[in-house]
Order: C-alpha cells, then sequence, then structure tokens
C-alpha cells in the first residue's frame, strides 16, 4: 500500500511562517524595566508594535528604548501614573492616533512593599491597591474603548500567586493580586460578547524585579518547596505572556493562568 499522500508535503523553500504577533498595537503599562521591559522585547520579537508606560525612572526608559531600536521597534512611550485616570486615556487615546487602534492591553504595572500589618499604614495600603488594582480598571476602561468599536482585543493582567495561595506575602499585596483575579473574570464576562478577552497571569516569583525585594529566607522557601528548583527567568515568562495574548490563544478568557514552577 502506498502511504505517501498519508504525510504532508514540506517545502523546504516555504518562507519563514509569520511572526507571532506581527502588526499588533500592544500597549504595556510598567514597562521601562523587569518584566515590563521583557515583556515589551518579546512583543517587538514577535513583531508587534510596542508603546509603555512608566512613572519616573526615566534612566531605564532610555535603555529599554535602546532594547526596542535593536529589534527594529519605535516605541511610544508615556510618563504617569496608572492610577491617573487622565493620563490613561491620554495614552491610549495618543496610541489609536498613531496606530488606529489598540489590539492588546498588559496591565503589567505593580508595586510591593515588605511589611508586616503591624507597620502597615494606610498610606502604604492605598499605594499598593491603587497601582496593583485600580490602575488596572483605569487603563482596561480607557483600552476598551478603542476595543470595543473594533470588536476585538485582549488585556492581560499579571497577577500573582500570591493573590491565591497560603505563601508568605505582605497583605495589601495580596489582597491587590487577589482582587485582581476577580476584576479579571468579571471583565472577561462582561466583555467577551464583544470578541475581547480578558486574563490572569498568576506568575510566581521572578529572578528579578519584586522576587528580589523578598528576604533571603523567603526565596530560599520558595526554591526548595518549587519542583523546579528555582525562579522564572524574565524572559521564559515574557515569551508566555506573547503566546498568552497571541491569535493562537484564541479561546481562552477569564482563566488564571499558574506560570510558577509547579508550587
Amino acid at each position: 500500500m502506498n502511504h505517501e499522500t498519508d504525510y504532508p508535503v514540506i517545502d523546504s523553500d516555504a518562507s519563514t511562517p509569520p511572526l507571532r504577533l506581527a502588526g499588533k498595537r500592544c500597549l504595556v503599562t510598567g514597562g521601562s524595566r523587569n518584566l515590563g521591559r521583557a515583556i515589551c522585547l518579546a512583543f517587538a520579537a514577535a513583531g508587534a508594535r510596542v508603546a509603555f508606560t512608566y512613572v519616573k525612572d526615566d534612566e531605564q526608559v532610555e535603555v529599554t528604548r535602546a532594547m526596542l531600536r535593536e529589534l527594529g521597534a519605535e516605541p511610544l512611550v508615556f510618563k504617569g501614573s496608572v492610577t491617573d485616570a487622565a493620563h490613561a486615556r491620554s495614552t491610549v487615546n495618543a496610541v489609536v492616533a498613531e496606530w488606529e487602534g489598540l489590539d492588546i492591553l498588559v496591565n503589567n504595572a505593580g508595586v510591593m512593599q515588605v511589611l508586616p500589618i503591624a507597620l502597615l499604614e494606610e498610606d502604604d495600603w492605598d499605594l499598593v491597591l491603587d497601582t496593583c488594582l485600580k490602575g488596572a480598571y483605569i487603563f482596561s476602561r480607557a483600552a476598551l474603548r478603542p476595543m470595543l468599536r473594533a470588536k476585538k482585543g485582549h488585556i492581560l493582567n499579571i497577577g500573582s500567586i500570591a493573590g491565591e495561595r497560603i505563601v508568605e506575602s505582605p497583605v495589601h499585596y495580596a489582597a491587590a493580586k487577589a482582587g485582581l483575579q476577580g476584576f479579571t473574570r468579571a471583565l472577561a464576562k462582561e466583555v467577551g460578547r464583544y470578541g475581547i478577552a480578558v486574563n490572569d497571569l498568576s506568575a510566581g516569583l521572578l529572578e528579578a524585579g519584586m522576587g528580589q525585594q523578598a528576604p533571603q529566607y523567603r526565596l530560599d522557601d520558595y526554591t526548595t518547596h518549587c519542583p523546579l528548583g528555582r525562579t522564572a527567568t524574565l524572559e521564559e515568562t515574557a515569551a508566555f505572556v506573547a503566546w498568552l495574548v497571541s491569535d493562537e490563544n484564541s479561546f481562552m478568557s477569564g482563566a488564571r493562568l499558574t506560570f510558577d514552577g509547579g508550587l
């Protein structure tokens, strides 16, 4: 029996497959350093147009801008707090004016303080809740206007295992990330009818960024109990983010994706 037709013919001269995010218009909050920078770089490498926000570190912004330019991207950069509704509106309006739309929003901006509740002042609570949770609401609300008009889009919220598991985390940070999960599920149900997906990436400790603020004994405890025995790299986390918001991930919404090495 001739089985030749049972197998696909591979054309060695075929052109390279299109990039995962080719032409996508992306906005990342808190994109100047650490995971935010890694996400911007992964998006640019995947063919996307990249815009990002930051709040204060001008020097790191120039480093990120230079790295993106090396990948052939010319980023749009906006300075301001994610808790400022006027900043969110003006940022999204500028992106839409430049690129005629917005396909992807990543709510990455966050802040963490390692404080016991006895030393936790109301201002500390407000800072973390406003940045990690209210900021996601403010930017999602602004980004949804062009997405609803286009009847498509993807919002990804960068969460944490602190919002769902009994790990030693500051209570205000854990509360903010738990709230982000509820926000994700409710928003996904509300906007799904318009072709817009909303998901939450529940990340474990990373090799840089907020993971660096944890005391050494917490890092040791984490790597001891993590089956893979390490924290995640920024690059592998950002690569996963790029897939999550791509068209390859076409039927996932309202999901909490755990990325913690099997903890």
